[in-house]
Parts: structure tokens; sequence; C-alpha cells
């Protein structure tokens, strides 16, 4: 078990992370926020690359802030942004990744290496300079060196970035396979990818954690109490001033809105019969319920 207690970070006068606390056991556990909430302050955290100001955070017992040592062995990272060598093949900077993690055995190396490489679709062109990628392509030379050596413990930091919709899939389908042996933490603001994927989730708004639970938990909270309706613009801002508006979309020259109500709020407004997860998102981000 990872067990975060009471953790809190600050940067000069910005508080990142605010008293958060979570014990997270094996599966995909999704962490949901906007940009600025904290996620990457947290995750950085989680990989020991930086110290809380105060809290606890261990690993099987282990206190990971005074002896990060003890995590770094079984953990695979994957940061919203890193960098390369420039002269190395994509083959060649895994196995160095690998020899780093403590992969010594080269033929249980290779074909790890081998293995990660067809199923991130880069075994095409390992032969290539990772600092010649695309973006995508970067993305899943990041997802192949943080499944490197089996972590017990995966931080995978907005990691379909960049991935068009097939490569997308194609990642989300790996995290799942392997989500029922190591604790996997998602940290993304794209919704679907956290109802697609994470039995337990948590949002994170200003550095705080604003709720835990079961994406259908979250869900079931505010079903009943969805209510959409097509609206033109000028009508927008005085709904946002009366009722608690969820999000507006454009929807074929309208705006499509969606409140949170116990009922309707406005002739012609319709109840949703099934909210979703992104409702619920919003609904405990504004702090609504």
């Amino acid at each position: 078990m990872l067990s975060i207690k009471n953790i809190s970070k600050s940067f000069g006068d910005v508080d990142a992370l605010k008293n958060v606390s979570l014990d997270l056991h094996a599966g995909l556990f999704g962490l949901l926020g906007p940009n600025g909430a904290g996620k990457s302050t947290l995750m950085r955290t989680l990989a020991t690359l930086q110290a809380p100001d105060s809290g606890s955070i261990t690993f099987q017992g282990d206190d990971i802030v005074a002896n990060p040592d003890t995590v770094r062995s079984t953990l695979g990272y994957l940061p919203q942004d890193f960098g390369v060598y420039p002269r190395m093949t994509c083959e060649a900077l895994l196995h160095h990744i690998g020899v780093l993690k403590g992969l010594i055995n080269k033929k249980e190396r290779s074909e790890q290496v081998e293995q990660l490489l067809h199923n991130v679709n880069l075994y095409n062109v390992k032969s290539a300079w990772v600092s010649n990628f695309s973006g995508g392509m970067r993305q899943r030379f990041g997802v192949a060196q943080a499944m490197l050596g089996d972590p017990k413990i995966l931080i995978v930091d907005e990691p379909t970035a960049g991935l068009d919709p097939f490569e997308r899939q194609r990642f989300l389908d790996l995290l799942s396979e392997a989500g029922t042996e190591k604790i996997i933490i998602l940290s993304t603001h794209i919704v679907e990818d956290v109802r697609d994927l994470c039995a337990d989730m948590a949002i994170l708004g200003d550095g705080e954690l604003v709720a835990r639970g079961q994406p259908e938990e979250l869900i079931n909270k505010i079903r009943g109490h969805v209510w959409r309706k097509k609206i033109s613009k000028p009508e927008v801002e005085a709904l946002q001033r009366e009722h608690k508006v969820l999000s507006t979309r454009l929807l074929m020259g309208g705006v499509l809105i969606t409140i949170l109500a116990d009922q309707q709020p406005v002739e012609g407004f319709d109840q949703t019969e099934e909210p979703t997860l992104e409702d619920a998102y919003f609904a405990h981000l504004y702090r609504f319920i």
C-alpha cells in the first residue's frame, strides 16, 4: 500500500498542495483536476523528485521521504515533459535506462525492450534518434521507459497528451492490462480516460482533495439533479449568476448549458437521466455538493 498522509507543498507564496491524504492499493487510480490544481506537484513528490514541506509518504511501511531509494528501484514515472540524449537511438536509450533501473542481465533486458517497443508501436523506428521523434512518438517512448523493469508503482502524468485516438487507446489498453498487479496513478484532465479505466479516483482542486471515490459513486451523488438546455449566447451570463452552472458548450450556433439543481431551474430545461463523470467532476470541483 502507498500511504499519503497530510502532505503539503508550497513554492513561495503559492500553496501547491494543502494537507492531501490518500491510501492507494494495487489497481488503476485516477487523479483528475484542472491545470494548476497541484497534480504534477503531487506526482513529482510521489516520484521522490521533491520532498513535501510537511506530512509523510510510506510504501509498504517504508518512509520514502526519509529514504527515497527504498521506492526508486520499484518505480516507473512518466512526467509531462522529459528530455532525451540528443544522439541515442530509441532502442539504445531504452537499454541505457534499463541498466539505470537495475536490469543488468542483457538477455532479460533485451526481451523487455523488444516487447515494449512492440507494445508502444515504436519497433519499426527503434534505430531512429529519439530527439527526432514527433511529440506523439516521444510520448510513446516515455510510456515504454516508465514500464521498464516491471515497476510496482507506475506514475503517469498526462500520459495521453499528444497521442492520436488510436495510440491513446493502445496506451490505455496497456495500462488496463498492467493495472491488476501494480499501483498505477493516472494523472490527467481527460475525464473519459478515468471513467474508462479507473475503479477508484480523486479530484484535486487548488491543491486540495475535493472528492474521492469510485466514478459511479461520484456520478450517483448528482443523479436526478442535472439539467440541460440549448440556449442563445446572450442568455448564458444571467443563468451563470443565478444557478449552479456545471458547463457550457457551443453547439450548432447556440450554447448547451448544464445546471445542477434540485428541480427544473428554468422552463425548457430537461432533466438528464444519465449524468456523466464530467458533470460529477465539475460539481465537486466547484464545491456545489
